[in-house]
């Protein structure tokens, strides 16, 4: 039987689990992929003599429904499953599109507390700074060829089937994707890694396509 490779949504950069990123590995491939390009409108008027200058970078948009199931877990009495259902692959994926959540929140003030008695408690001020919440970086990968930077804009769960305890163990989760344009000036290095990668795979197949349509061109082509 041929390897099957699995989709997943890797959050990184956080503090939720400490170094260990957030894993959501579909546990069934969709069976369908939307890609939609939305294109920057040209500019119009004066503006527009030059009709190939580039302006803003496309966006890319993806949208897929994965499908999570208990049942082969709880065939094999699989503990975490009779305590849970699925609940816990959907956590981690509603995780994915909160800022830091109470347990980061409850580690940055322990480590506050920690700081202020070390130093001696100097600040008395009855004004604190409100922290600044980030979104989390997530990669989506879908193959050996695409392993993009993204942004959760939609999450859809429907919850289809529950154990005695009234634990999910069968849903389907909507999502929609946002494939971020990292600016070259960003620090985010796994993304720009990620997003140099996609790109030099997706120049290979339009070079491969190339060379698989050379003949067709010269046919086409009376000059």
């Amino acid at each position: 039987m041929p390897y099957l490779l699995r989709g997943a949504l890797i959050e990184y950069g956080s503090d939720f689990l400490g170094p260990i990123p957030n894993v959501v590995i579909f546990q069934f491939n969709p069976e369908s992929l939307t890609r939609n390009m939305e294109i920057p409108r040209r500019p119009t008027g004066a503006g527009s003599r030059e009709t190939s200058q580039a302006g803003e970078a496309p966006v890319e948009r993806i949208t897929l429904t994965a499908h999570f199931s208990a049942a082969d877990q709880l065939n094999r009495d699989d503990p975490l499953a009779r305590a849970f259902g699925i609940g816990p692959q959907l956590a981690a994926l509603e995780k994915m599109v909160h800022p830091a959540g109470k347990i980061s929140g409850l580690i940055g003030e322990a480590l506050d507390a920690i700081g202020s008695a070390i130093s001696g408690g100097g600040d008395t001020s009855p004004t604190q700074p409100i922290p600044r919440e980030n979104y989390p970086r997530i990669l989506f990968i879908w193959g050996l060829t695409r392993v993009l930077p993204v942004v959760i804009d939609s999450m859809s769960i429907t919850e289809q089937h529950f154990d005695p305890l009234l634990n999910p163990i069968q849903a389907e989760v909507s999502l929609g994707l946002s494939v971020i344009n990292i600016d070259p000036c960003s620090d985010d290095r796994i993304a720009k890694g990620a997003m140099e990668y996609s790109n030099l795979a997706k120049d290979a197949q339009a070079i491969a396509n190339l060379a698989n349509t050379a003949q067709q061109v010269v046919d086409i082509i009376p000059f």
